[in-house]
């Protein structure tokens, strides 16, 4: 299985998890290809990041959506339509456990595969 980190970005956030203040967020949209099948996920952890230093990302935030399951192959327009959504789908996915994201306060830049 090929597994391909479409868009990844390090944001401010807030929310307590787990009885632990997180201050941070990495927001993914992955792509996992094989045997002529595409899945897309889009996926954010909220992490603690206690200074400018620390991306020690933690697992137990973790929450993430399958946006597209079946037949076919990565390409452009594909990663374009699903990037065009991910805020919407991050955004709903932490509704219910009270995490917000500060979109306009990127900690890195994004990168793209």
């Amino acid at each position: 299985m090929a597994v391909f980190d479409v868009y990844s970005q390090y944001f401010e956030a807030e929310m307590t998890f787990g009885g632990v203040e997180r201050k941070a967020a990495l927001v993914t949209l992955t792509a996992e290809s094989e045997a002529g099948n595409i899945r897309y996920t889009a996926g954010v952890t909220f992490f603690p990041h206690k200074d400018e230093e620390d991306y020690e990302v933690s697992y137990d935030a973790y929450f993430e959506k399958v946006l597209f399951e079946g037949k076919g192959r990565r390409s452009k327009k594909k990663d374009e339509a699903f990037l065009n959504e991910i805020r919407d789908v991050i955004n709903e996915l932490t509704k219910d456990a009270n995490g917000k994201i500060f979109w306009d306060k990127p900690l890195r830049d994004a990168r793209y595969e």
